[in-house]
């Protein structure tokens, strides 16, 4: 048995978007043919980049190729450290989440420091082909947000195998467009974006050479806001429904999408001693467009009913469903989330950008005067790779919270990064 180890050069091109060509790969094999003509197909689908979140781990590292060149086995993460300072007021979190941000402002609440390192990421992808399922995938990652209190527990973060045209596991919903959202040091980003996981059956109907149709079942994940002598939240017995149809240029750096979601969610009517459901619905528009070689604009507008565990600011708040103006009843109020950004690349490795976001409930009567009503947020960032696979970040942040009663509070933030990846 014969190891052989590669090194495709000696230094990574670090793009706009941190994309990390596979010419840095360092790859250890046991075949003694030359690994580099047996395996391109399998090592262009290890390095495919469009399509993630920006804080999405890139391309591995370190590659093991079986003996054939059929599969490959990439190791790779990053270590990314962080440092905040909140002044003039705060959001009362770890990340920017404006709705946390006290309204009306608190005295004793108007400035923070924070150091963090819990978003670093590891992960493990598996890349293969073979005579019954073609070409196929296995990915796990974890960052180390899994214990509440301080953090650096490890947590899953995703976990699927993608086949022929399905993906099934963990992963980004298929409602999200993660590639749509602008680039931001802040884990949570803008108050509007749709962003969530969930574990996902994925079916891809590709039409054509630009245009593919996205169809899922989805697990269900909904807080609610109950009276608990009227109604109560149950388990779900419905799953979601997402889809979208997508149509994309420029080899797949650019991108329109149309994306709908079908939910029915089920709670308890105690005065009507009954389980009953609620129907709701979200439509989201969005797409990333890479207009020159400087200029990248980002978009996201959605809205719909029932649909707050989706978006940045709502989810988890309660706010997919509320009390009705019937006792015993629950209605699943409008939601509107949006999000406008650009960036501009100075030089390859080098870029700044600015994004605006709002997040808006409807619908909301039975809830205290204080609940939330809608909250802003404005982002303005700059990125820089001093060297090959490090990167360094600062960013200012403004949020704002209004509350039902008008009353209001805001926060400012500057964030600094640096981020190592391997």
């Amino acid at each position: 048995m014969v190891c052989v180890v590669l090194c495709f050069g000696a230094n990574a091109q670090m793009m706009s978007n941190d994309t990390i060509h596979h010419h840095s790969a360092v790859i250890v094999t046991t075949e003694k043919n030359n690994p580099q003509n047996t395996s391109y197909e399998v090592m262009k689908a290890m390095y495919e980049a469009n399509g993630r979140h920006f804080q999405d781990p890139r391309a591995p590292r370190f590659l093991f190729l079986d003996r054939k060149g059929r599969v490959a086995l990439g190791i790779g993460g990053y270590v990314k450290g962080t440092m905040s300072i909140d002044m003039g007021g705060i959001a009362n979190s770890p990340d920017f989440i404006t709705a946390t941000i006290p309204a009306p402002p608190q005295p004793d609440m108007r400035n923070q420091f924070r150091m963090d390192a819990s978003t670093s990421r590891l992960f493990f992808k598996l890349v293969g082909r073979n005579k019954v399922v073609g070409e196929f995938t296995v990915y796990i990652e974890s960052d180390f947000r899994g214990s509440a209190a301080g953090y650096y527990g490890m947590r899953l973060r995703q976990a699927y195998i993608e086949l022929w045209r399905l993906k099934v596991g963990r992963t980004w919903s298929t409602f999200c467009d993660v590639a749509a959202a602008p680039p931001t040091i802040d884990f949570q980003g803008p108050s509007g974006t749709v962003l969530t996981m969930n574990t996902v059956l994925q079916y891809v109907q590709p039409m054509g050479r630009n245009w593919e149709m996205v169809m899922a079942v989805e697990t269900p994940s909904a807080t609610y806001t109950t009276h608990q002598q009227y109604c109560d939240a149950i388990a779900q017995r419905v799953p979601d429904l997402p889809s979208y149809i997508q149509y994309k240029w420029d080899e797949g750096r650019s991108h329109i999408r149309l994306s709908n979601l079908l939910r029915l969610l089920s709670y308890r009517n105690l005065v009507a001693d009954k389980n009953q459901y609620a129907f709701c619905w979200a439509t989201q528009l969005s797409g990333v467009i890479q207009a020159s070689r400087h200029f990248t604009f980002y978009m996201q507008g959605v809205y719909g009913r029932g649909y707050g565990s989706y978006l940045n600011d709502l989810g988890g708040y309660g706010y997919d469903l509320i009390p009705g103006e019937r006792s015993g009843t629950m209605v699943a109020p409008y939601a509107l989330g949006l999000v406008g950004g650009v960036q501009y690349t100075i030089r390859p490795g080098l870029f700044v950008s600015a994004a605006y976001s709002q997040c808006r409930l409807y619908d909301q009567p039975s809830l205290s005067a204080s609940a939330y009503r809608y909250a802003q947020y404005l982002v303005a960032n700059a990125f820089y790779s001093p060297f090959a696979n490090c990167q360094i970040g600062i960013e200012y942040l403004y949020g704002s919270r209004h509350n039902y009663d008008g009353v209001s509070g805001s926060a400012h933030r500057i964030n600094t990064m640096i981020q190592y990846n391997f």
